[in-house]
């Protein structure tokens, strides 16, 4: 489409009435009829498709150009997607393949560290695939912390390096803690190499590419793991190992071994997630979302537990509770007044995973367990 056509649909407003028409049918991933009918879920299903489009916004138009890359947070505290991990500060930044970038900063003292370059996205084709990976384990690290990875196809001669394709197109920084309060995140800062220019303002193309960009991806990334949940729900109850081929083909980390299930309760009931041998790992924890796989509110209620806040047994295992009341006993979880959602176990960094083991027991009976 000719430019003068698109400054013509800006200036009468066909930009904007597009726009807001593809945001309307996104409602109809909320709406789908495997999904909980209850008040709670759908004005949590609405509010998900509103932190979706602030995810969006910044991504793809506030910090969508690639020549003057800045890091903003997908997921965190009131916006979260795809069983955001409720320990983890992400950061992402927008790049272009064909540019070189640095990023710099201190290491500080976070558990875990990881970069992944990325092509593809949950606006486009719904995959975002890794194009190159490094983690703090194989960083260079000067006496202070600090350190310098350049970005680029590629390799540099000296120092830490993170490759790019052609295809390249974001940096995802995932920092995981074991306990916030204690641990320091690394401070991080990323710029164009090759480049002395200045950005140009917006333009009515730029616009109307961004808010279609926008709109694809609140109404992409709702279907998607809508998708999810709804496969997860013919397994109720039961935390089996996903498919990690899935996991890596939508941005994940391929130092974790993932588990995804849904989860139903009764007043009365609990849910008991058991494993025997906790592996040798970097971290692990369990997390606990609602149906739209968003991380319960960890700011007021206590849906997660690592590798840091879980009480093992003798033998080196742990069994966790997710119940609706506290009942009394060690590494009880919170369902935060709902009734069902999805939940999510990581190892990170295992050599071996331990499948974990679930049942369902009655409230009552749970002392006699111990």
């Amino acid at each position: 489409m000719a430019t003068d056509g698109v400054e013509q649909q800006v200036l009468t407003g066909q930009v904007w009435s597009d726009f807001c028409d593809q945001l309307k049918r996104s409602g109809e991933q909320i709406l789908r009829s495997e999904a909980p009918g209850d008040a709670q879920t759908r004005a949590e299903g609405f509010r998900y498709l509103t932190r979706l489009l602030r995810i969006a916004l910044e991504m793809h138009l506030e910090f969508a150009d690639p020549d003057f890359p800045g890091f903003f947070s997908p997921s965190h505290e009131t916006a979260k997607i795809g069983a955001d991990n409720p320990d983890n500060l992400y950061q992402y930044a927008r790049l272009n393949g064909a540019n070189q970038y640095r990023v710099s900063g201190r290491r500080g003292s976070v558990s875990y560290l990881s970069f992944g370059t990325q092509k593809g996205g949950y606006e486009s084709d719904g995959k975002m695939i890794q194009t190159g990976f490094i983690d703090a384990s194989q960083l260079q690290l000067a006496a202070d912390g600090s350190f310098e990875i350049t970005l680029s196809r590629e390799p540099v001669k000296a120092g830490n390096w993170l490759r790019l394709e052609p295809e390249s197109n974001a940096l995802i920084v995932r920092q995981t803690f074991l306990d916030r309060a204690s641990e320091q995140p690394a401070q991080l800062r990323i710029e164009r190499l090759d480049s002395q220019q200045k950005p140009e303002p917006l333009s009515a193309e730029r616009l109307q590419q961004s808010l279609g960009r926008v709109a694809s991806f609140v109404e992409n990334t709702a279907r998607l793991f809508a998708n999810w949940a709804q496969g997860y729900q013919a397994h109720t109850n039961q935390l089996p190992p996903a498919d990690q081929a899935l996991c890596q083909s939508v941005g994940g980390d391929p130092n974790i071994f993932y588990y995804h299930g849904y989860w139903s309760l009764a007043e009365d009931e609990a849910l008991l997630i058991d494993v025997d041998q906790v592996p040798d790992c970097d971290f692990w924890n369990l997390q606990i979302n609602n149906y739209w796989m968003e991380s319960l509110d960890y700011r007021h209620h206590r849906i997660c537990l690592n590798k840091h806040s879980a009480q093992p047994d003798a033998r080196g295992g742990v069994r966790m509770v997710l119940s609706h009341r506290d009942p009394g006993l060690p590494n009880w979880l919170e369902t935060a007044g709902h009734a069902d959602g999805t939940f999510c176990l990581r190892w990170v960094g295992a050599a071996r995973p331990f499948h974990p083991v679930t049942r369902v027991v009655k409230l009552d009976h749970l002392k006699e367990l111990q």
